[in-house]
């Protein structure tokens, strides 16, 4: 598969169901003989401005299923930056 076919999918994490960004608006990691090691996906707020600095960093190995449209990817709650895993709320007895 080339650059340019990737270029304007949709990355969507699976076990959330939500869009994390478009593949144009991310980094590439690449090692020395080219091979994609990592997506860099940047955190972004609204109109496309950057938030905070934070990315989230997707392991090739990461990455599930790539279709006509989308990127599916597999990351946990540490992976993004702001998602805190949901706390247990206790009721009293």
């Amino acid at each position: 598969m080339r650059l340019s076919e990737l270029s304007g999918k949709e990355i969507v994490d699976v076990k959330r169901a939500e869009r994390l960004g478009v593949l144009g608006q991310t980094d590439l990691e690449i090692n020395e003989s080219g091979q994609i090691t990592a997506l860099i996906i940047p955190s972004v707020k609204w109109f496309g401005l950057k938030k905070n600095g934070n990315e989230v960093r997707v392991p090739w190995n990461q990455i599930k299923k790539i279709g006509t449209d989308m990127i599916i990817i597999d990351i946990t709650e540490s992976q993004v930056p702001g998602k805190e895993p949901p706390q247990k709320i206790k009721f009293p007895d």
